[in-house]
């Protein structure tokens, strides 16, 4: 009896599975049009194209039109005609990161682009469309994060699990910011999503920003302008889901997506040829809907049992303002969502201090609630020294002021070129968090010593 049962099982192993096949019969812009002999299909099922030179091409579904199904290819469109078989199978929308992952460049498909090895699959199947955490189950947000920056540990001092936006125009060094963060931040480990970005740059941030050492604890999930919009958008899923699977084996994560705005621009290409209505600036409904349920997977892990290390995933998200803009769509609506927000001013960065940080228009909403009592007191008199610095700067300037007419502007013209000093800070220079407050400090008595 046993034998027989095992032989029917091997003949059960031995059927072939159910495929679901259809034929293209329209493509319009980045759009193609199938008909599929299943009900069974649904948004997200992957597929694959047959081409015309016999080569298959990944494709997504993204809608529905009465019978026909919409799909969006991961490739090139090249090949693809009406007629050709569309087929689908077991794929999935899942990942199995692994922790030798560490130090290897991918793309969004999580495949490797660095001429190494093949990445090994671990066993924990990881959805890139994973939901956030219950916000009631959450830990609190409270113990400062070291990142080696001065301005930030100090002035925007950022916690573990925190989420902070880094507002720059193009140009402004918002790749260098990026690199000494993942170089000098006291994480575990650096999960780094370069979206849309430019193909000349990636190489320059690998080798000479990021540098071997970054690199060492770091994991690069790479697409760049040129690919399709299903790409650029699947590198930011793909970014938070490795950073989930290392906050869930209880590590440190440091998660930056470089950058926001190319995800919601590729989330614009997807719905508009889809036919969604297009909003302000011409981005369409679900980009604004996408933005949260992607920024929200960041953050503080859950509470579970008390003496298990609790993982989480600090977040730095950049945003690419439009013309200097910073109160355009994407960036008003990610600067909503996000726990604190980093501008970088390009007049800064034209007198040559970097980071170029704007510290009284930028801002973290765990300050100063992270801070001690002598550590607020400092913040406060630098910010009020520099308030008034720059509410009498163009006098300043011009010669209108006469010195000792007021002791407060006399005090912020004596201080403000040392707090200048201490703001600016050498790309491969690293900062503790608690010499940053001294060095504030001395800045703050005119003392001289290293800022």
């Amino acid at each position: 009896m046993p034998e027989l049962f095992s032989s029917l099982a091997q003949k059960i192993d031995e059927l072939p599975e159910l495929q679901i096949f259809g034929t293209v019969f329209a493509i319009q812009g980045l759009l193609i049009t199938a008909k599929i002999n299943s009900k069974s299909i649904s948004m997200g099922s992957r597929c694959h194209i047959k081409t015309q030179q016999g080569t298959d091409l990944l494709a997504e579904v993204v809608g529905f039109d009465k019978e026909a199904v919409l799909l969006m290819p991961f490739g090139n469109l090249m090949g693809i005609s009406p007629g050709c078989r569309v087929y689908f199978s077991n794929l999935d929308s899942h990942i199995y990161p692994h922790a030798s992952w560490k130090g290897r460049v991918i793309n969004a498909l999580a495949q490797p682009i660095d001429d190494g090895s093949q990445l090994i699959k671990g066993s924990i199947a990881c959805s890139l469309h994973q939901t956030p955490p219950p916000s009631h189950s959450r830990l609190r947000v409270d113990k400062p994060l070291d990142v080696g920056v001065k301005a930030i540990n100090t002035f925007l001092t950022c916690c573990e699990g925190q989420r902070m936006g880094i507002f720059a125009g193009s140009g402004v060094g918002k790749s260098v910011l990026m690199s000494m963060l993942a170089r000098f931040a006291d994480a575990d480990v650096c999960v780094i999503g370069l979206v849309g970005e430019r193909g000349r740059e990636v190489k320059e941030f690998l080798e000479d920003a990021l540098g071997a050492e970054g690199l060492r604890k770091s994991i690069l999930i790479v697409s760049t302008s040129d690919e399709p919009a299903l790409m650029r958008r699947q590198a930011a899923y793909l970014t938070l889901t490795v950073a989930e699977y290392f906050r869930d084996q209880g590590l440190s994560v440091l998660c930056m997506i470089d950058s926001v705005t190319r995800f919601a621009m590729a989330q614009r290409e997807i719905g508009l040829s889809t036919g969604e209505p297009p909003t302000t600036k011409g981005y369409t409904p679900t980009v604004f809907a996408e933005l949260p349920k992607l920024l929200e997977r960041a953050g503080p892990g859950v509470s579970s049992l008390p003496n298990q290390k609790q993982g989480h995933i600090t977040g730095f998200f950049t945003v690419l303002v439009d013309g200097d803009d910073h109160n355009e769509p994407i960036a008003d609506a990610v600067r909503g969502i996000l726990d604190g927000h980093i501008v970088l001013d390009r007049a800064i960065a034209e007198r040559g201090q970097f980071p170029a940080i704007n510290i009284l228009r930028s801002i973290s909403r765990t300050v100063p609630a992270c801070h001690t009592k002598d550590q607020q007191l400092i913040i406060r008199e630098a910010r009020r020294i520099l308030s008034v610095y720059e509410d009498m700067a163009d006098m300043i300037r011009l010669g209108a002021y006469r010195p000792g007419n007021n002791p407060e502007v006399d005090e912020a013209i004596l201080l403000y070129p040392r707090l200048m000093t201490f703001l600016a800070q050498e790309q491969y220079e690293q900062t503790s968090l608690l010499d940053a407050f001294r060095y504030l400090q001395g800045a703050l008595k005119n003392e001289t010593g290293p800022t």
